[in-house]
């Protein structure tokens, strides 16, 4: 049997050998204790950043003579710091003048980022206040108040205006449109908020969410001002639109982007026939709607559409014809296109997968007591998602690049 090949180590800093890394961890039996060297560790880095800081700031090393200012050093101001690994004591060294600003750990600070770290990591997987507030005073060891994980998952408000205000990219092959429903309380009420989110693939396959409005209304205003304020941040033009019946939304799209075309969701539009077709019928008109969407034109879907109506079966669910022939307009476009390009615009299933996702970070909780804490956690989890998507295109986008070029032409430029 082969023998597998040791991790190689990385290369320590000079002056610190195996022996006394040996000897650091010596009667280190627990966990407990791993974490108790880890935090002596902590305290004796920061305690050395922090003095090398002073000197830098004093101009003249520690025992040396002093500079021409006169400043000095002046003895240490004790300061308990909340880590990821606990609470450690340190020693902050002072100046004569208090001039000294050491960034390290700045003035008022009471925790280092990898402690907000964890606190955010963990609010934007769902945990609630109270849920995070008893997992960090069981690890900790001690008492960790609801206001303080306010106030950490608060400083996110900044990062979030600035994201939802980014510049993006100036063309995208397509974008999908969809929205999922979220309690928050609103003038003293819960109500059914809406949060509605654009999920755009850009020119090598990746996808990014261009933002997420939360709103109580649904019309043309409300998309005229999404889609506004997209071209805002350099949008110029999008080639094709998913949507799913989102009220006023072709319309406004069309006023600001009159060049793109909107495709219907196929498979959202089976499952709405399916909901007037009983259990013992759904699999032949199913396989009867498929001969439709799956026609090599539109002229044989549009064929095979009036055989389904003039059918028996068709004729019992007059009310499935009357949703294709609404929604034809949205439905032919595809039918011109190949397979490949067919393949990615039969569904929203991407931003639905992504709704998916969110719902299992908000699932815990009853409703929000704000629009302000609702958004804070949907970019949130969002930037955790987001993560996942920048080193993987989506395979089938990029299958269908070649033929989306000859179509689009020179809106679409191909990058490598």
């Amino acid at each position: 049997m082969a023998r597998r090949k040791r991790a190689a180590a990385e290369p320590l800093p000079a002056g610190l050998t195996p022996e006394i890394l040996d000897q650091l961890v010596a009667g280190v039996q627990t966990s407990a204790d791993v974490q108790l060297v880890w935090r002596q560790l902590q305290k004796a880095m920061a305690e050395r950043v922090l003095k090398a800081e002073l000197t830098h700031h004093l101009g003249y090393p520690e025992g040396g003579e002093r500079g021409p200012d006169g400043n000095a050093r002046n003895g240490f101001t004790p300061k308990s710091l909340l880590t990821e690994s606990g609470s450690i004591a340190l020693d902050i060294p002072r100046d004569r003048d208090g001039s000294f600003a050491p960034q390290f750990v700045p003035k008022g600070a009471r925790r280092l980022p990898g402690f907000d770290e964890t606190v955010l990591m963990l609010y934007a997987r769902g945990l609630s206040t109270r849920e995070l507030q008893a997992f960090l005073e069981e690890r900790y060891q001690i008492p960790v108040s609801p206001d303080l994980i306010s106030t950490i998952t608060s400083e996110v408000l900044a990062e979030v205006e600035t994201w939802q205000q980014r510049p993006l990219e100036s063309t995208y092959v397509a974008v999908a449109f969809d929205a999922l429903r979220v309690k928050i309380r609103d003038e003293g009420v819960v109500q059914n908020k809406a949060v509605y989110l654009a999920l755009g693939v850009q020119l090598d396959g990746t996808k990014e969410v261009l933002g997420f409005w939360i709103a109580q209304t649904e019309g043309a205003a409300f998309w005229h001002r999404v889609f506004r304020e997209l071209q805002g941040r350099g949008v110029a033009d999008i080639l094709i639109a998913l949507i799913d019946g989102l009220t006023g939304l072709p319309d406004a799209l069309q006023t600001v982007f009159p060049h793109t075309v909107i495709h219907q969701c196929i498979v959202h539009l089976v499952r709405q026939s399916l909901h007037y077709v009983s259990w013992t019928e759904r699999k032949l008109v199913a396989a009867a709607l498929r001969t439709i969407y799956h026609a090599p034109t539109e002229a044989a879907g549009r064929l095979a559409l009036q055989r389904f109506a003039e059918s028996p079966l068709g004729q019992r669910h007059a009310a499935i014809v009357a949703i294709w022939e609404r929604h034809w307009e949205r439905i032919a476009p595809a039918l011109a296109y190949p397979l490949e390009i067919r393949r990615v615009l039969y569904t929203t299933n991407a931003i639905e997968s992504l709704n998916m996702q969110i719902r299992k970070v908000i699932k815990t909780r009853g409703h929000f007591p704000s629009d302000e804490a609702a958004g804070k956690l949907l970019y949130l989890a969002l930037r955790n998602i987001g993560k996942k998507w920048k080193a993987k295109p989506d395979k089938y986008w990029r299958a269908a690049f070649p033929h989306l070029k000859l179509l689009f032409g020179d809106r679409l430029v191909a990058t490598s």
